[in-house]
């Protein structure tokens, strides 16, 4: 239910079957019988299965009240933030974070492999199901008992709207009804290998303030070919160089694995809904409050492409400008001048978008087309100074660092790759990727 994307992360949010199969029936059992469990999340596994009425037996943790300092109360345990310390308390282990949206042909796969995880420690499955008018609340239910059979506890939120809220609002309330020390997003439409939660709770464990990320394959496999060899190849340092590119996260957001009280500390998803990135923005929030990024270096995901994908909600341009923001935020404005590499369309979109303070910065454009090379430079027509800016353009060897980069990588057969390498720079301090 998050993004998927070439450009920005996540997805599904529908199935080519369409709505509809019985779903309205399902729905409405799945929204009665709820048992209400004590705040902490220290409820026995008989209480989990609910359903005093002999309905589904669905269960929903409420929203905590608020205590001094912004933080959630939770019984006699620590914040809601926290998690919970008491021994044998389902806060010492991990929730597996599942938003849902018209799902039904994804799900069954997905949820096999929460019952497939080999990690040996406390687990629960946070759903939520965010206004499906398909079969998904049915197989909600089947899994629910499944699991719970093994001794996964399973934790129901239902949006029993006509409408649903967006991606972010559920993943929120997945996470607010959840109860572990650390938080495994999945999508509803992917499927995690059995070792994910055990090798990503490793590296939690010793990365607190960090989002844990992994590599994945995508399905289909020719989908998205450039997009998929860069999530799985950036080295640990490019995770926070590259920050800044058209592919949104450098681990994305389907992968996520991290601390729940680094996610409150971070804040909660944007709920602005259909055509916000929620992902990007969390993302950029986690490293603006000095937030980590680390990946497990083993596919531990099926990342899922299909044509109902979330991304197509979300405009190219409201992408743009977040970048934009934050590149000029992290990097820009520690800088007194640059030079943007691409005299072309997005060379010139970029300086385009950037604030007058920000422009005045750029001292050359640099490239390698000798025709713009020969032209001289660029002249920033819509500017309204008089007389209008002009830009040099150089050959990229008498530029003068540092540059943003707007040439898109892995697309001209290594050359890009080759002339950078000339000129022996430092990714993170000469240059950053933009594109």
């Amino acid at each position: 239910m998050s993004r998927g994307r070439g450009a920005l992360i996540g997805r599904g949010r529908g199935c080519p079957h369409g709505p509809g199969r019985g779903s309205a029936a399902a729905a409405s059992r799945a929204s009665s019988g709820r048992s209400r469990l004590r705040l902490c999340g220290c409820s026995s596994r008989s209480s989990l299965r609910g359903g005093g009425d002999g309905g589904a037996g669905q269960s929903r943790r409420e929203p905590r009240a608020p205590r001094t300092g912004g933080m959630f109360s939770c019984c006699v345990c620590t914040s809601e933030a926290r998690g919970c310390r008491r021994k044998g308390c389902s806060r010492d282990g991990r929730s597996i974070i599942v938003p849902v949206h018209n799902s039904e042909c994804w799900l069954d796969e997905c949820l096999k492999s929460v019952w497939e995880q080999d990690f040996k420690g406390t687990t629960e499955l946070s759903i939520f199901n965010d206004a499906s008018k398909d079969g998904s609340a049915e197989i909600i239910e089947k899994w629910k008992i499944k699991l719970e059979e093994v001794g996964v506890s399973v934790i129901i939120g239902t949006n029993n709207s006509s409408q649903p809220r967006g991606v972010g609002f559920a993943k929120n309330q997945a996470v607010i009804q959840s109860s572990g020390t650390y938080l495994c997003f999945l999508d509803s439409d992917d499927v995690m290998m059995p070792q994910r939660v055990r090798l990503q709770h490793e590296v939690a464990i010793q990365h607190p303030n960090s989002i844990i990320g992994c590599q994945v394959r995508r399905e289909p496999l020719d989908s998205t070919e450039r997009y998929t060899r860069w999530i799985n190849n950036l080295t640990q340092e490019q995770l926070l160089t590259q920050v800044f590119t058209s592919h949104g996260p450098t681990v994305i957001m389907p992968t996520w694995f991290c601390s729940r009280e680094w996610f409150f500390h971070v804040g909660r998803f944007d709920e602005g809904g259909k055509g916000v990135p929620e992902d990007l923005l969390f993302f950029y929030e986690h490293l603006q409050k000095g937030g980590g990024v680390f990946r497990v270096n083993h596919c531990l995901l099926l990342y899922r492409y299909h044509p109902q994908a979330a991304t197509h909600s979300v405009l190219e341009g409201t992408i743009w400008n977040h970048r934009v923001r934050f590149l000029e935020d992290r990097v820009l404005s520690s800088w007194t001048s640059f030079t943007i590499w691409n005299a072309g369309k997005q060379g010139k979109k970029l300086y385009r978008s950037l604030s007058p303070a920000n422009q005045k910065k750029v001292t050359a454009f640099c490239d390698v087309d000798e025709k713009k090379i020969t032209k001289g430079f660029y002249t920033y027509e819509e500017s309204e100074e008089r007389p209008k800016p002009k830009i040099p353009v150089c050959h990229f060897r008498d530029a003068t660092p540092p540059f943003v980069i707007c040439v898109k990588l892995d697309l001209t057969g290594g050359a890009f790759e080759t002339n950078l390498g000339m000129l022996n720079l430092k990714e993170g301090m000469d240059y950053y990727h933009f594109n």
